[in-house]
């Protein structure tokens, strides 16, 4: 309690807005990076490995691979699996297919950095409000004075309508920033497991891409 009222003694009627902003921007870049840690493992090298030696015409070899090798919980296991269990299909359906799942997994993965956007873009805005109706304010005061007003009473009123401003665009530098990594790491996450999808397809089409076992190489391919 005493912390919120010295923020009000400091914001005024701004407090309760930005108190929110910085929460919400603390436990978006939270909850996100979390999530990409848990998420964002993609073992592509791994499994371009094994798809590369598997016959996909022999639908024991494909089930065995499914049943032994992609039941994982990460995003690259669901996405095999759901290529893998469309793979009678046309190349034409199964790229289709892909495309549409794969964009609304980057939906999913890209719903709260949406929201660490807006918030870099609104707290600066609430936090010039605040200074306006801060001076305002100030101005008011200044006209019901009788007398000489001194330099240090504007300064402590300028002071105190400009830290709005301040504290709007100290939540917006982690916001932005955080929404712009984060959506850097989401890129490129999805980007591997195109990549690994896309192989694998031509694969099923028996189309051979040379990626030798060399696990290092095979990594430099994906990224």
């Amino acid at each position: 309690m005493q912390i919120l009222i010295t923020l009000h003694s400091q914001l005024g009627m701004m407090t309760i807005p930005l108190t929110i902003l910085s929460a919400l921007t603390l436990m978006l870049i939270i909850e996100r990076t979390l999530f990409m840690l848990v998420n964002g493992r993609t073992h592509t090298t791994q499994i371009l490995s094994k798809v590369h030696h598997i016959n996909f015409s022999n639908s024991a070899q494909v089930e065995q691979f499914i049943e032994q090798d992609l039941q994982g919980k990460t995003i690259i296991y669901q996405a095999m699996r759901m290529l893998l269990g469309h793979r009678s299909f046309t190349k034409e359906l199964r790229e289709e297919a892909v495309s549409i799942w794969l964009f609304k997994k980057r939906q999913q993965y890209k719903s709260g950095i949406r929201i660490l956007s807006i918030i870099g873009v609104i707290s600066p805005l609430i936090g010039l409000l605040g200074t306006v109706l801060g001076l305002i304010d100030m101005f008011k005061g200044l006209a019901h004075t009788s007398g000489a007003i001194s330099p240090a009473v504007l300064a402590d009123g300028l002071g105190l309508a400009m830290s709005t401003t301040a504290v709007g665009l100290l939540i917006a530098l982690p916001a932005i920033t955080g929404a712009q990594l984060l959506s850097m790491w989401v890129e490129k996450t999805l980007a591997k497991i195109e990549y690994t999808l896309n192989h694998s397809n031509l694969h099923i089409e028996g189309i051979y891409i040379d990626c030798p076992d060399n696990a290092k190489t095979c990594e430099e391919v994906v990224a």
